[in-house]
């Protein structure tokens, strides 16, 4: 009996045993459970801070700083820093909190400063910069993977001072890391519980700086977006502007008519054309070309054409024009700017029309005789681009060239945007083919005249595309 008796409480002692040892395993998943959910936890409202700091735009320092913060709250750590790899291939603290401990040797003592510790030690920090592979910091970033130091006395990596209070006790480095580039490195040191960091905190270190990686790459797309969406805006600002400046509405005569297009290669152009009264007997009118295109292109053709409108109300000589637009403009320029042009006047009672070419393609005259015969060619006239010489040279060599501009007759001003554009095989349009075209097409009207020069364009670049703004004025006699 007695044996029977035994075997039954050592029976009961195994399953006593198996299931003590099966609660505690049970046990420490749970707990293993929930610090995971409580990692998880943290990380989420770590990527939620992240997400709004990115979200406001933050500057660069602010945001780095948010981060900051947000590790300290995750980790429970004392002190954190961020040291952002730089241009030139160095790191440097852009970001700390608490008092973090210097990379470096104390040179200074903290005593006698007027400022406190933490912003001393914030003012060493930001103020020195470390070399990839230099010290604890510089190792990670190196080697791009994350330490956890346990025991930061004994480890000769780890720079102690002698302050307590710079003391390191234990510390967690990782580097930022976006498809694999480094971006930053990020340490916390010093458990606020005042034991040594754990594999539970090197894991969530390890996580907040892969979620830190995610948002300084965001933040810096998102402010590349934000400045694009602002040079948009600009863009489109300036287009409506120098659409403002654009003759829509022209001067009324029963003796000629005016047609006129315009295209931007960009979304701003730098060609100009300008049609306007002079008085009740003149017509003026100019096509201009600078070189360049955008912004600065479209900020000099809005000069140009204001000098234009004044001195043009003081000469009636068209190359005397182009002389005071020139020496007006010399300050103005770029050395490697230049504007061609043409500005032509158009007399109603003695149908001359006078016009002065400063360097600019010339004008296609449709010459209809009264025999029925025809003439077309460019007008040719002597003349250098505005902005490439003085006026002592410029105002030499430019000069005023007259036709006769009566019936039926036609002129075609136009910008190399039209000549030069070239159908898939690289040949271009040519001087020549538009000559042709305002042979065929003179007798038409001004906004026929345009038509159909567009549409052999188009006809023979065969959807090559726009490479020049595509610019054109066209006269009409009735």
């Amino acid at each position: 009996m007695l044996p029977f008796l035994s075997g039954i409480l050592l029976g009961m002692a195994v399953v006593w045993v198996l299931y003590t040892r099966k609660g505690r395993q049970l046990k420490i998943i749970d707990q293993e459970k929930q610090l995971l959910q409580q990692e998880k936890q943290i990380v989420v409202e770590f990527m939620h801070n992240m997400v709004e700091a990115v979200a406001e735009g933050s500057d660069r320092e602010n945001m780095f700083q948010r981060i900051i913060h947000a590790a300290v709250l995750s980790t429970g750590a004392m002190s954190a820093c961020i040291f952002e790899k730089r241009p030139d291939h160095t790191l440097k603290s852009i970001a700390v909190e608490g008092l973090f401990p210097p990379q470096r040797k104390l040179s200074k003592k903290l005593t006698g400063k007027d400022i406190t510790r933490a912003q001393f030690l914030e003012g060493i920090l930001k103020s020195e910069t470390y070399q990839i592979g230099e010290g604890l910091i510089g190792q990670v970033a190196k080697s791009k993977q994350a330490q956890l130091i346990t025991d930061a006395g004994n480890d000769p990596r780890v720079v102690q001072h002698e302050d307590p209070a710079l003391q390191v006790r234990s510390i967690i480095v990782a580097p930022v890391l976006f498809k694999n580039e480094l971006l930053a490195v990020l340490a916390v040191a010093n458990p606020a519980d005042g034991l040594a960091f754990t594999e539970t905190d090197f894991s969530l270190v390890e996580s907040l700086a892969e979620q830190v990686g995610l948002a300084v790459h965001n933040s810096a797309a998102m402010q590349l977006q934000i400045e694009k969406q602002q040079i948009d805006l600009d863009m489109q600002l300036a287009a409506k502007v120098q659409g403002l400046l654009l003759t829509k509405d022209y001067p009324t005569s029963k003796q000629v008519a005016f047609a006129s297009h315009y295209t931007a290669a960009q979304k701003i152009g730098g060609d100009l054309y300008d049609v306007f009264s002079l008085d009740d007997n003149t017509i003026a009118f100019a096509i201009a070309d600078v070189s360049g295109k955008g912004v600065s292109a479209s900020l000099l053709m809005a000069i140009c054409q204001t000098h234009l409108r004044h001195f043009a109300k003081a000469h009636r000589s068209p190359a005397q024009v182009l002389c005071e637009i020139n020496a007006a403009m010399q300050k103005t320029m770029q050395r490697d700017m230049f504007i061609t042009m043409i500005y032509a006047i158009f007399t109603l009672d003695t149908e001359k029309l006078t016009l002065a070419r400063a360097g600019h393609e010339p004008a296609f005259f449709y010459d209809s005789h009264s025999d029925g015969s025809l003439d077309v060619g460019p007008i040719q006239s002597p003349g250098m681009a505005i902005g490439m010489v003085g006026p002592e040279i410029f105002d030499d060599v430019i000069e005023d060239a007259s036709i006769h501009f009566g019936e039926n007759d036609a002129l075609l001003l136009y910008t190399d945007g039209v000549t030069e554009c070239t159908d898939p095989g690289g040949e271009e349009f040519s001087g020549e083919r538009l000559r042709e075209t305002l042979q065929t097409h003179g007798h038409s009207t001004a906004e026929g005249i345009i038509e159909h020069v567009l549409e052999n364009v188009k006809r023979f670049s065969r959807g090559s595309g726009q490479h020049d703004d595509l610019t054109m004025i066209a006269v009409k006699h009735a």
